[in-house]
């Protein structure tokens, strides 16, 4: 007799691009954890187009295990294609990511969910290796330095201070996820996900993690395409940090040759056939209409932050007449029937 299988509360996500050697062992040690949380629960492999036999072998586990619903398609999309897919599909209230190769152990989804329970105000939760009492064991010092490099910069975008604004192992309610339209392809998704989600105002804590390095398999880490989609989204979210210095560089420089002007000036060395004040005031102007520029873009953000929470607001709403319609029914299932 088939078990049945009831309605997972916690559904989680796991991108998986070329980790045949992960496979097995990843979803047998996230079942062991959660296995221990006595609540019923899902584990979504979302197989991101890989060329090696992952999908052969997750679609084996799967086929002897009802927790499992793998998610599949040809090409490879990237990390941010992959959640989108596995948020897709997840049907649970908590909604948890972690990455293929259990960089961080996956007793961090129970210690994330164990956060929502106890903290109702709390919407989201974010494994930390750099906030105080995380740490990182095995990591290239390379590798680690340009990870840590890169999130103090993407600090600089966020409204609130994020320790660590990269890393994949997360839990979310599921009204965070029904209130997100996302769009990114790869890993720049992290971002775009703790912007709209700071933008709509959902409340997010970090827990201190331990960061491992990768056991089996190959790192698909990309330096140079994950730099460049970082540095835009930093100007992105923060226009005035590239118009605002680049404005006040160029201003500062013709207010400066405007000094010069008045030393030679003074010195009734000024030539005039030098073309100083032209320079000087190309470079004000300039720097003036930058300056302009980036007020205008940050606006435009502020307006788009706006959108989100009008967003927001209308997801609570729906969600909370889709509970409605669903007591209804139930209650009309529920109700005695009149007698013949």
């Amino acid at each position: 007799m088939a078990q049945t299988v009831q309605q997972p509360f916690l559904s989680v996500i796991i991108p998986m691009y070329n980790e045949e050697a992960n496979v097995a062992s990843t979803i047998t040690r996230v079942e062991d954890v959660l296995k221990r949380w006595g609540r019923p629960f899902e584990i979504i492999p979302v197989n991101d187009g890989s060329t090696d036999h992952t999908l052969q072998v997750l679609d084996a586990l799967a086929a002897h295990n009802e927790r499992i619903h793998v998610v599949s398609y040809w090409k490879n999309g990237g990390r941010g294609k992959a959640l989108r897919y596995g948020f897709k599909a997840a049907r649970g209230e908590y909604i948890a990511t972690i990455d293929a190769d259990l960089s961080y152990d996956p007793q961090y989804i129970l210690d994330m969910a164990k956060v929502l329970d106890e903290e109702s105000d709390i919407d989201v939760v974010l494994a930390s290796a750099y906030m105080e009492g995380g740490a990182s064991v095995g990591v290239p010092t390379d590798r680690l330095f340009i990870s840590k490099l890169g999130n103090r910069i993407l600090q600089m975008a966020m409204p609130e201070k994020i320790h660590t604004v990269t890393c994949v192992v997360r839990c979310y309610r599921r009204v965070v996820i029904e209130s997100l339209d996302l769009e990114s392809n790869g890993k720049e998704i992290h971002l775009e996900i703790l912007s709209k989600v700071l933008a709509m105002g959902f409340r997010i804590k970090e827990i201190p993690a331990t960061l491992t390095a990768r056991k089996k398999g190959t790192s698909k880490f990309a330096f140079r395409a994950t730099a460049v989609s970082h540095l835009i989204f930093t100007f992105f979210e923060r226009p005035s940090l590239l118009f605002g210095i680049l404005g006040l560089i160029l201003t500062l420089i013709g207010l400066g040759l405007g000094g010069y002007i008045l030393v030679l000036y003074a010195q009734a060395a000024l030539n005039p056939n030098r073309p100083l004040i032209t320079l000087m005031i190309l470079f004000i102007l300039g720097g003036m209409q930058i300056l302009a520029f980036g007020f205008l873009a940050s606006q435009i953000s502020y307006l788009r932050n706006e959108v989100l929470r009008v967003r927001r607001a209308i997801t609570l709403v729906l969600l909370a007449s889709e509970a409605k319609s669903e007591q209804r029914t139930s209650a009309l299932g529920n109700a005695p029937r009149p007698e013949a």
